[in-house]
């Protein structure tokens, strides 16, 4: 099963690729993961904000048809006060609207959940995440940049609340 994690945004959407497979019959949470691809959609600031959902919506699409996710885990939205509050819930619905078109399953998680099922208690400092990520992951370099490396969180979230 192949796995895309999108952490949304206007300006940079993370997203991180992971295949993940199911261990032998009778040995629960034997299974396996590993990352396929990681990176970040990032917008042209200079542009308006619907050119911006355009590129988001675009790059969406190549790497669904490069990937061919059976899954999307993507993280909703944590509401504060903010100047870009509204541009990045617009952005997260590009994002659903895409997936949606291809068909692929979506999965919706809080930060606090994404936490909690990578590194063991929602309160996790981004250092705890990133340290996981890479132990279920097994790998030697943290990903880059750190929108990628939230991305894969989310994906790995997916697949353990399946």
């Amino acid at each position: 099963m192949i796995i895309l994690g999108i952490d949304p945004g206007l300006a940079r959407v993370g997203y991180g690729v992971i295949e993940v497979s199911e261990g032998p019959p009778g040995r629960p949470g034997a299974g396996s993961q590993r990352m396929l691809d990681c990176g970040m959609i990032r917008t042209d600031p200079g542009r308006s904000e619907g050119k911006r959902m355009v590129e988001i919506a675009a790059d969406l699409r190549t790497l669904i048809r490069r990937w061919r996710p059976d899954l999307a885990a993507v993280e909703k939205f944590f509401f504060y006060r903010s100047s870009t509050t509204i541009a990045v819930v617009q952005a997260r619905g590009v994002v659903i609207m895409t997936l949606a078109r291809f068909a692929i399953p979506v999965v919706e998680f809080p930060p606090m959940q994404i936490k909690l099922a990578v590194a063991g208690h929602g309160h996790a400092e981004k250092a705890e995440v990133l340290e996981a990520v890479m132990r279920e992951l097994d790998l030697e370099a943290p990903p880059r940049p750190d929108d990628a490396a939230d991305a894969l969180a989310v994906a790995l979230t997916g697949w353990f609340q399946r």
